[in-house]
């Protein structure tokens, strides 16, 4: 359930499009994401969200926000979030000053995860989803060169995780499989698509 001080945007008054970019590990997400940030940087109308996050700030991954678990507590009591999820025992919070964007119709992405899509789709009226994925040998072997796991652990978990969204999500399906130079293109052109319906 969504915490009702959380805040919602109201019906009519969003003209922007909100982008939910999702993907399970080793897809990629995070390399694509900084990639598109780098090409649209300096565009006023297409803002990457930078989130909040219980995680030490130099963990590496994301440019992101790093905050105690106290802090972000006390930030979400405060309406600081417009949407706010845990996962992998820690907990990450989209800044409710997003809606300033969205109102002046800009495009804005933010870094997801598909267990959280309803809570995105029960605040924000316009919402896309951009879901990374690779073909399963892919995503083995990139998760293999992180070392984390062994090779059966990574195995049986491809094989219980579907790389679907399921729900009633305006989705948009990228394979990352590919070079990074691909992976870019791709990401880039969908985004310039969503920044097409906003003309």
């Amino acid at each position: 359930m969504i915490p009702s001080h959380e805040p919602h945007i109201v019906p009519g008054t969003e003209r922007g499009l909100m982008v939910v970019v999702v993907g399970p590990s080793g897809a990629g997400k995070d390399t694509l994401m900084a990639l598109a940030a780098r090409h649209f940087q300096g565009r006023p109308d297409v803002h990457f969200v930078r989130r909040v996050i219980t995680r030490h700030g130099d963990a590496g991954g994301e440019h992101h926000l790093a905050v105690s678990p106290q802090g972000f507590a006390s930030m979400e009591q405060a309406g600081s979030f417009s949407v706010w999820w845990e996962a992998h025992g820690l907990k990450y919070g989209i800044p409710s000053e997003v809606s300033v964007s969205l109102a002046a119709g800009n495009l804005v992405i933010a870094n997801g995860s598909r267990s959280a899509l309803h809570r995105f789709q029960a605040v924000f009226p316009r919402l896309k989803v951009v879901n990374v994925t690779a073909r399963a040998e892919v995503l083995a072997t990139r998760l293999e060169a992180r070392g984390r796991e062994t090779h059966e652990d990574i195995m049986a978990r491809l094989a219980r995780g579907p790389l679907t969204v399921r729900g009633d999500y305006d989705v948009v399906d990228l394979d990352n499989s590919d070079s990074l130079e691909e992976g870019e293109r791709r990401i880039v052109e969908v985004l310039n698509g969503f920044l097409n319906e906003l003309v």
